[in-house]
């Protein structure tokens, strides 16, 4: 089973396991919910604005892929649509709850810090410290599922993306940037300045206090 997924499949698989936890009531999704769901303003990053015809290519290329079916067993004449990207019989993939809420979480708004990911995961699964964040992502690491982003620079925490892309929208950061510094620290300036400046005039002093 491929896992390699682009920008648009994996927002449509994002949100079945987003709309799975969050509205079980309404799950499988129709094709117009999971429309208006992919182009949801909240929650998401980017934000698309795609049609119920684009979206229904990209849920044809899954189900191609054997990621997403359509319902077996509905009574519904509509069409409805549901995962089977993990935690199913057709596949080998197994996530925790945790994880599966992170994962989640990457594949609407791509990479994320600790903090982040803490923050935006609450409706999906409650962590109550960043440490449980930062443990969950040790073990998808070692599982291969995710990978930690060099850190940018100025920035206190280092940024976590899935492997389940087909790198289209992966930001690469060159590892020389990770411990890179500003070339110019303002602050810096300034107190070198202040420095200057009283030296200078306790010199002054000096040779005023020399010369009585």
């Amino acid at each position: 089973m491929s896992r390699t997924l682009s920008p648009y499949q994996q927002r449509v698989i994002g949100c079945l396991l987003e709309k799975e936890v969050t509205t079980p009531d309404h799950y499988p999704l129709t094709l117009n919910a999971l429309t208006t769901a992919v182009n949801q303003k909240s929650n998401r990053d980017p934000v698309y604005e795609m049609s119920e015809s684009e979206v229904l290519d990209i849920v044809n290329a899954l189900v191609e892929m054997r990621l997403v079916s359509p319902q077996e067993g509905s009574g519904s004449r509509v069409a409805k649509y549901q995962h089977r990207f993990c935690n199913t019989q057709f596949g080998d993939l197994t996530l925790s709850e945790p994880q599966k809420a992170i994962l989640c979480v990457m594949l609407l708004r791509g990479a994320q810090t600790p903090g982040e990911l803490r923050t935006r995961t609450q409706r999906l699964y409650a962590f109550n410290r960043v440490e449980d964040v930062e443990s969950t992502l040790a073990d998808m690491m070692a599982s291969n599922w995710v990978k930690k982003l060099p850190r940018e620079a100025g920035k206190r925490e280092s940024r976590y993306q899935h492997l389940f892309s087909d790198g289209a929208d992966t930001p690469e950061i060159p590892a020389s940037q990770e411990e890179s510094e500003p070339t110019t620290d303002t602050s810096l300036v300034m107190r070198v300045s202040a420095l200057e400046k009283e030296v200078a005039d306790l010199r002054q002093m000096l040779e005023a206090v020399l010369e009585r």
